[in-house]
């Protein structure tokens, strides 16, 4: 099969050896004669998937014995949108607006209660993280978004808060050392860093569920599901599987401390070229760009098809900005390697000859 550096925002790139495992367990999963996609969710073979999967989560976080529970849950992150102030509102939430992603989260909580987006980057098209943000004011919880995958923007500090913290990590958990014990509920969609689309991670302290007086539907409620430890319902058997295969994955690399010594380098390496080319245009403020997902563009709309060109001819895929925006984004996630990374500066690089 033909080298392909995958630079997809997600379904992102998992290591080849989850590819391998998850098709292995496709014909035969375990050694028990049967396929992964026709086991029981309750059979004794996947409640250890589930169980372990769970447990590494919270290990590769460092947040065992911290108070906090792990659940795979369906919906993806946008079902969280909801889930999230369902569970915890009780008059007024407090918002900080990133991009899409918050900005979607915010309009699934004013159905709820009363949102203030406390902070905002809209006014610079999303361009920037806002600084130091603090909040003082007696609300529900604050919200944010780690990582921007559409605008390439990141946070690099943690909000202050004493109301609890969540926090949106679809698309950076797992690739940096945060200090994860400092958000009560954290979720992900799954297709990024974690593993295949169609589940997604919770990490929720115990202690802040409860306290809203409304009644939840049991399918948004966290104890309900903390409840039937992950099983309310039948379960994304596939996917929860190949987020083990890729949590061992990253275990064995070291952990999240190794895979960001990575993760470093190769946002480095991209970003140093598309500074040196005068050609091109990084489009988030350099404080604040994103390791996972690096936008930019270029000065003449003339070199785009000069770039797309290039790019097919390196078997360079994905690259192309999100549709709302344009221009180019490439995902840096745990799975591209650095030798793809050295395949897109090159093609710029190559750029310089015919421009």
């Amino acid at each position: 099969m033909k080298q392909v550096h995958n630079f997809c925002a997600g379904p992102s790139l998992l290591p080849q050896t989850v590819y391998e495992q998850a098709a292995q367990a496709v014909l035969n999963f375990e050694d028990t004669g049967m396929s992964i996609l026709s086991i029981s969710h309750r059979s004794k073979e996947f409640i250890a998937v589930l169980e372990e999967a769970r447990q590494l989560s919270l290990e590769l976080l460092g947040l065992e014995q911290k108070g906090y529970v792990a659940l795979f849950l369906q919906g993806g992150a946008s079902m969280e949108f909801l889930r999230v102030p369902y569970s915890l509102m009780q008059q007024k939430a407090a918002y900080i607006n990133t991009g899409t992603w918050s900005s979607k989260a915010i309009e699934q909580a004013q159905m709820l209660g009363e949102v203030k987006v406390i902070a905002s980057s809209e006014d610079q098209h999303f361009s920037y993280i806002p600084k130091n943000v603090r909040v003082e004011e007696a609300v529900d919880y604050v919200h944010f978004t780690s990582n921007n995958t559409i605008y390439g923007t990141q946070f690099t500090y943690i909000p202050q808060t004493n109301a609890p913290l969540v926090c949106d990590m679809s698309s950076d958990i797992f690739s940096r050392e945060f200090d994860c014990d400092k958000i009560d509920l954290i979720y992900a969609g799954a297709q990024k860093n974690i593993g295949s689309a169609g589940v997604s991670l919770i990490l929720v302290k115990e202690e802040i569920l409860g306290k809203t007086k409304r009644a939840i539907p049991q399918m948004l409620d966290y104890q309900e599901h903390i409840a039937k430890d992950s099983l309310y319902h039948t379960a994304n058997v596939f996917a929860v599987y190949t987020c083990l295969l890729n949590l061992r994955w990253l275990k064995q690399q070291g952990g999240v401390a190794a895979i960001e010594g990575i993760n470093n380098k190769k946002a480095a390496l991209l970003y140093q070229t598309i500074d040196e080319l005068d050609f091109v245009s990084g489009t988030a403020a350099i404080e604040d760009r994103s390791k996972m997902n690096a936008t930019f563009t270029f000065k003449e709309e003339g070199m785009n098809t000069i770039f797309d060109q290039l790019c097919m001819e390196a078997q360079v895929a994905n690259i192309k900005g999100h549709r709302s925006v344009g221009g180019y984004r490439a995902s840096l996630y745990n799975a591209v390697s650095l030798q793809s990374v050295e395949v897109l500066t090159s093609v710029l690089h190559q750029m310089k000859t015919l421009v």
